[in-house]
């Protein structure tokens, strides 16, 4: 499935980028084209410029007549340019006939139309351009000269740069096909971590709600068939399935308050209030609690308001799991501490005990769901895995971050940063 998209998302940004390529390609030989037609019409528009300031125009008899002498190629009194690269040059009257040539005489009469035009000889082999200026003298027009120039330099120069296309397009779609295999390979990486965190805690919450499903079922069966009259065994049979649903449930509730706040919350959630006036009522509720009393809880809290904006009940949930885990795993007669305090524009809530602690293989894994360390922190403590992750996922709704250090054997030491409002 993950190559079979990587492939597509590769063959999608190669069509796309390829599509770009060659219709960057096809510009570049377009103005390629159209430059050098202009660079050659420069030139053959300047030489037959020349060529046409030399006819001279003049009456004899009363009748007018051109005397083309003095013309380039046309006339006798003339020099022949050393470059002149000429195929033909032709002389039309006003009436359009022809009257003088150099090269090949034409073998049809040719449309005189003014400008340039390309043309392609008999044989296919040479391409001309051809220039028809109309001559014109004390603004009369005596004639039209017409002249010719092989388009090989030109074609030359575009064979070389098709010859570069050639090379260069495929090439180039090579490497973006290879770089779009590359970039699915990273888009894809986030989808397969996500994917394999979705089948992961599929997985886990399956393995957790089989063994309770399995004991209500037993415990249900087992009722259903027993033809005892003992009713305080039956009502025992009967608590048991009403503390596995009770323990689903929880786990149920678990599962959908990490589905429903995912990511940050919306400004509808969120108040500013004072995170001191919270600590302090949980200090207070955990100094009744019948999981402190067997420990020395105590809380240091700052003198002035710690003003935050989020959610209170959200932000009292989290610190309750922290305090809760502390408790958990704290021996009798050993120390939790709750404290508050700002720190460069953070409030930092640190909840701190002295009980069994982490091994250091273990602290990168803790705030994951269903995760739990060995053998001291195992199911028998009543919890599922899912409260540092709880307490992490509110955190980082608003804003914030746990950090957790501990030592195995000498305690524990969360800290909670959160903005200050």
């Amino acid at each position: 499935m993950f190559n079979r998209s990587r492939r597509n998302i590769a063959t999608w940004f190669t069509l796309a980028m390829g599509s770009i390529l060659i219709v960057f390609a096809a510009l570049v030989y377009f103005m390629e084209v159209k430059d050098e037609l202009e660079e050659l019409d420069r030139l053959i528009y300047k030489k037959t410029t020349v060529m046409a300031a030399n006819v001279k125009y003049k009456f004899n008899n009363n009748q007018r007549k051109v005397d083309l002498e003095n013309v380039p190629l046309l006339g006798s009194r003339a020099q022949l340019p050393p470059d002149s690269q000429f195929v033909y040059v032709r002389w039309y009257d006003e009436q359009k006939q022809l009257v003088q040539f150099f090269g090949d005489f034409p073998k049809q009469q040719i449309p005189i139309a003014n400008g340039f035009q390309t043309l392609e000889t008999e044989n296919a082999q040479v391409w001309l351009r051809q220039v028809t200026l109309p001559v014109y003298q004390e603004e009369l027009l005596i004639g039209y000269l017409q002249a010719a120039i092989p388009m090989t330099s030109l074609e030359d120069n575009l064979a070389q740069l098709r010859l570069v296309l050639a090379i260069a397009v495929p090439t180039t779609l090579g490497v973006i096909a290879l770089t779009g295999w590359w970039l699915g390979g990273l888009a894809m990486q986030p989808i397969r971590y996500s994917y394999s965190q979705l089948m992961r805690f599929t997985a886990d919450a399956s393995h957790e709600l089989r063994s309770p499903l399995a004991a209500v079922i037993s415990n249900a069966q087992y009722g259903s068939l027993s033809t005892t009259h003992n009713l305080a065994a039956q009502r025992q049979r009967f608590q048991k399935i009403v503390d596995i649903a009770k323990s689903m449930s929880t786990l149920v509730d678990n599962l959908l308050f990490l589905a429903r706040h995912e990511g940050r919350l919306s400004e509808e959630n969120l108040q500013k209030f004072d995170l001191k006036s919270l600590i302090i009522q949980l200090t207070d509720e955990y100094a009744k609690h019948e999981i402190a009393q067997h420990l020395n809880f105590k809380s240091e809290l700052t003198i002035d308001s710690v003003n935050v904006y989020g959610n209170a009940d959200l932000l009292c949930q989290a610190v309750t799991n922290l305090v809760n885990n502390a408790c958990k795993y704290t021996p009798a007669g050993g120390e939790v501490r709750l404290r508050l305090f700002t720190q460069h524009r953070l409030a930092v809530i640190v909840v701190a005990d002295n009980g069994i602690g982490i091994s250091r293989s273990d602290l990168p894994n803790i705030f994951e769901r269903f995760y739990r360390v060995s053998k001291e922190r195992s199911r028998k403590t009543g919890g599922f895995g899912l409260g540092l992750a709880i307490a992490q996922q509110i955190v980082a709704a608003h804003g914030g971050h746990i950090q957790v250090s501990s030592i195995v054997g000498q305690g524990s030491n969360f800290q909670i940063f959160l903005p200050l409002e």
